[in-house]
């Protein structure tokens, strides 16, 4: 007999990160910044994160960890639902930094989109030994 699921359904786990959404949306952080006519508040809505989610559904349903780990291959019902959840806080993350309204550093990194660039070796690995030669300058007397 299998154990039994806190969150009986996926449309649940949906419904719960919905209210996740909003409860995040529907709150704003406010910022200190200091300007050369003083210091300045501002409010910011936050981003959505897979962290916020977990940490927003374990205090008012369950822990939903096991849901997008798949433990044991019992969640495979889920799956779908999980990864359309991970695509929403993605997109909020990407979009809100192409906007500005985001750290886009922190945003590129979250997800990924760091560039990597390779300009030295066209993505072959370096074998063998480097072996560097120091050549120094000599002071040459060069009067007769």
């Amino acid at each position: 007999m299998g154990r039994h699921k806190l969150i009986e359904s996926p449309e649940k786990l949906l419904e719960i990160f919905k209210q996740y959404v909003k409860y995040t949306k529907g709150r704003k952080r406010i910022i200190q910044k200091a300007t050369p006519r003083g210091v300045v508040e501002e409010q910011h809505t936050p981003p959505l994160s897979m962290s916020g989610f977990e940490v927003w559904a374990f205090d008012n349903y369950s822990d939903v960890h096991h849901y997008f780990d798949n433990t044991d291959n019992r969640y495979n019902d889920y799956r779908t639902i999980c990864s359309h959840i991970k695509k929403v806080i993605r997109e909020d993350q990407i979009e809100g930094g192409m906007v500005g309204q985001y750290n886009p550093s922190i945003t590129q990194r979250l997800n990924g989109l760091t560039e990597k660039t390779d300009v030295t070796t066209n993505g072959d690995n370096i074998g063998g030994k480097i072996e560097v030669e120091i050549v120094t300058k000599r002071n040459e007397d060069t009067s007769d």
